[in-house]
């Protein structure tokens, strides 16, 4: 997994989180590491570049949801793991499309899992990063 973290200004400042390789059990909580480095350092809006991701597991779908809460403000507590992780995936989509966290880019494979698991409902999805980047 490599991630390389840039800036975009629209409106508002963006945070690109560029994303290559898989995102599994070995590295899920690496991404949100990185993320809460940029929200600590005071970004507000984070775009996930997911244009090189070649697959996403269970944990990296946990990783995106933990990252979502973060940028809501909210306080994310440590690793939750296992069913309880998903349980909690699965009562917080019904909170609405993501203001903070927008996706971009998923190959194919990659959305058809996020939209399995609800992803594509509770994140913005675009392939346009001017658009992308407007959007917040």
């Amino acid at each position: 997994m490599d991630i390389i973290v840039t800036q975009a200004q629209g409106r508002v400042p963006v945070t690109i989180l560029h994303l290559a390789g898989r995102i599994d059990a070995s590295n899920y909580q690496t991404v949100f590491d990185k993320a809460k480095e940029s929200y600590d350092s005071g970004a507000r809006d984070i775009l996930v570049d997911l244009s090189d991701v070649t697959f996403i597991s269970s944990a990296g779908i946990v990783s995106l949801h933990r990252l979502a809460l973060l940028f809501r403000g909210e306080k994310v507590e440590e690793e939750e793991s296992g069913w309880n992780a998903i349980h909690a995936l699965d009562r917080d989509r019904a909170s609405g499309t993501q203001q903070h966290v927008k996706l971009f880019n998923p190959r194919p494979d990659v959305e058809h899992t996020l939209d399995l698991v609800g992803f594509t409902r509770y994140f913005e999805i675009f392939t346009d990063l001017n658009q992308a980047v407007s959007a917040f």
